[in-house]
């Protein structure tokens, strides 16, 4: 769960049948079906960002009961992505669609052909729609299956519907060239805190290839539960898989040999590779419980069903039990090795503070050994750079700003020299900083679930950072981790703190949601975010187009079910923008800022780098008037304008809250989400002086300027 020392802490197809396709009387080229001759930027609500995308003239191509899909191979693999697509345009449309080989495209069809160039990679494609057809090229059915994924979210929003809803079912005319960014794009779930069922996986599974995320991590143990069959020890279900955070006396909780061969099957139709960690030395209590001589006193541990982390430690202070781990380890990865075809076992690798560098060595050696020995790459946590790895072994960085901060200076933190370690080592990184990349950290101080040990993580924290500069200093040089070690990115979601009011421990009468509700509402909107990060170039994201082009998912969401939250910051269709609670006030990457969380009256108002803490928390409440007043979280008392006498650049302080015109401010909604602050008494607006710590914040005459603008996070 990485909080101990931060804040508080291969393609296989669908099974489908070639139907034979008689030749219509008009066959065309793919050139033919994509004459429409391009006229503007597309402006339509794509994510991940296609690399190129083009509005076509004419109309586009609208799917009738008589629509064909056609497959340009009789290979498996892609006529299992044509019968998938048959499958998800079904239930919504209504119509059968007919999936069918044929040896070139035919118009007034959906076309699929994957004999395209070498050149667009295993996950890069073209999609030309125009009046006549719609063809998705690719150089592989993994092309087409991203291809069919962009062409979905061409569609109108109820297609994702389970259920049969009126049309027209119009494929907006438009020609697209695209590829991702990154090879590793990948999502985590904590199946061992909360026990998810195979089904809730599933559909988890299919939400994340909707934005074309390719790699599915799935945390199978830790302190509260072990999740995985190992025949050869039985216990380790028997007994391991009998708790999770918050409940005992389990069973069931785990993923027999077929479950898990099911998760696998489902994630390979989706060509998503499942990434499956077994964590080590620490975070092993269920482990302990179930295997006694794991344990120095050879004696079991009693179940775990707690919310602590850095409890648990094989036993490593003897040359015996040294070899007892060695021995577990090596039944459990050959075990997991043999019902798992993707390349990588994760071996975890964290928060182990009672090891000695000795006793930490000797696990990864021996964890590292049987991986190799199994012909699969080595993957851990950053920690893991503290030993000696592989060459090749990726790492999985979830440091946050406190690590960044520290590069370059005498205090560089652990968790940066590891990450120095590692890249001497010639590991690779997938990034994960815990302060953009980890979905069970709240969105902000009202949200129901997970912690905030790395600060509140809004939608537009989620978005705007970037592989490159997360080992980077703050202000983005002097990054540790050269490009071409970068491997991609993750998206973490933890699952301990998966009930409302989680800020305290749960009672009796704490409400648990479903794992699925829980993944659906911190996850959504925040993965398609970082399903940009990891496939879109950097030159083509920006937030103010990606915050337009998400909220039209918020309908598709709807129509597929996922429960997602509606979350500040996004113009999401049919809501009413209403300022009122408490925000983080945020300009050009810096936050409104009570300095040192004075409790002082007068102290005057500076910007600060974002920490989500309460010195940066501003509570807003609406008056009767419209108007806002703005309370610090810390102090308790309010920003303060003066009476309207004073200058153009009079400084805006907080004093004891009277409810004075000074206090009141007129908060105006911009087009691109974000807000000008005005004050009611003298009508200049909110303004930093600068995007540097310490500036200070004043009232001017509204100019437009970027630093009159605010985020309200």
């Amino acid at each position: 769960m990485h909080w101990l020392n931060r804040r508080g802490r291969c393609l296989a197809a669908l099974a489908t049948v070639a139907l034979s396709l008689p030749l219509l009387p008009a066959t065309v080229s793919q050139a033919a079906i994509a004459a429409p001759e391009p006229t503007t930027s597309a402006p339509y609500a794509l994510v991940p960002q296609p690399v190129s995308q083009e509005a076509v003239k004419g109309k586009g191509f609208t799917l009738t009961a008589q629509t064909r899909i056609t497959v340009l191979s009789k290979d498996a693999a892609a006529m299992g992505v044509g019968t998938y697509l048959a499958r998800q345009l079904a239930p919504a449309t209504g119509y059968s669609y007919r999936v069918a080989t044929a040896p070139r495209a035919i118009t007034r069809t959906v076309v699929l052909d994957p004999n395209g160039p070498e050149g667009l990679g295993a996950e890069g494609y073209t999609l030309v729609s125009g009046e006549e057809g719609v063809v998705v090229r690719a150089h592989g059915a993994e092309g087409l299956f991203r291809g069919v994924q962009t062409l979905r979210q061409l569609l109108p929003a109820a297609v994702e519907s389970p259920t049969r809803q009126a049309g027209p079912w119009t494929v907006a005319p438009v020609r697209i060239s695209d590829s991702p960014r990154y090879p590793y794009r990948g999502a985590m779930l904590d199946v061992a805190r909360r026990f998810y069922p195979v089904e809730q996986v599933k559909r988890f599974i299919d939400q994340a290839a909707t934005y074309k995320i390719n790699t599915l991590h799935l945390h199978l143990t830790d302190d509260q539960g072990w999740r995985i069959a190992i025949d050869e020890i039985p216990s380790l279900t028997q007994v391991g898989a009998s708790t999770q955070s918050g409940f005992t006396g389990g069973q069931g909780w785990y993923y027999s040999a077929a479950d898990y061969k099911e998760i696998i099957a489902h994630a390979k139709s989706r060509f998503i590779t499942v990434v499956p960690e077994i964590d080590g030395p620490g975070h092993t209590m269920a482990a302990l419980a179930s295997v006694p001589e794991l344990n120095c006193d050879d004696k079991a541990k009693p179940p775990y069903s707690g919310f602590e982390v850095g409890i648990s430690l094989y036993c490593l202070e003897d040359e015996r039990h040294t070899a007892n781990m060695s021995r577990f380890l090596s039944t459990v990865i050959k075990a997991v090795a043999e019902l798992t075809p993707g390349p990588y076992i994760h071996l975890g690798g964290d928060e182990t503070p009672q090891a000695t560098s000795d006793q930490y060595a000797a696990y990864v050696k021996a964890a590292t050994s049987e991986t190799t020995a199994r012909e699969k790459t080595v993957m851990g946590w950053h920690q893991l750079g503290q030993a000696s790895i592989p060459s090749g072994s990726i790492m999985q960085f979830w440091g946050e700003e406190d690590d960044r901060e520290s590069i370059g200076t005498a205090e560089e933190t652990e968790s940066i020299r590891f990450v120095r370690n590692g890249v001497a080592q010639g590991a690779r990184f997938v990034m994960s900083p815990s302060d953009h990349a980890y979905l069970d950290m709240k969105y902000d101080v009202s949200t129901p679930y997970g912690l905030s040990w790395s600060g509140y993580v809004p939608v537009r924290r989620s978005y705007e950072w970037d592989p490159e500069t997360s080992t980077a200093k703050p202000d983005g040089t002097g990054s540790i981790v050269p490009a071409q070690q970068i491997a991609g990115v993750e998206a973490a979601l933890w699952a301990d703190r998966a009930y409302e009011g989680s800020n305290a421990l749960p009672t009796p009468a704490t409400r648990w949601p479903e794992p699925s509700a829980y993944t659906d509402y911190m996850s959504f909107p925040r993965l398609p975010a970082l399903a940009e990060v990891g496939w879109t170039p950097r030159s083509a994201r920006d937030w103010k187009s990606f915050r337009q082009r998400l909220a039209q998912h918020g309908p598709r969401w709807t129509a597929a079910g996922i429960d997602y939250h509606p979350a500040p910051g996004v113009p999401w269709p049919g809501t009413v923008t209403v300022v009122e609670g408490p925000h983080s006030v945020e300009t050009e990457g810096k936050a409104l800022d009570n300095p040192g969380g004075s409790t002082r009256a007068g102290t005057a108002l500076v910007m600060w780098a974002p920490n989500r803490g309460s010195n940066q928390t501003w509570t807003f409440t609406r008056q009767s008037d419209g108007l806002h007043t703005m309370t610090n979280k810390t102090s308790g008392m309010c920003a303060d304008a003066g009476d309207g006498s004073g200058p153009v650049g009079t400084a805006v302080v907080q004093r004891p809250c009277t409810g004075e015109i000074g206090q009141r401010w007129k908060v105006t909604p911009l087009d691109d989400g974000e807000y000008t602050i005005a004050s009611a008494a003298s009508g200049f607006v909110l303004t930093a002086a600068s995007a540097t710590d310490g500036a200070k914040v004043t009232q001017q005459v509204d100019t437009g300027a970027a630093l009159q603008r605010w985020s309200l996070e």
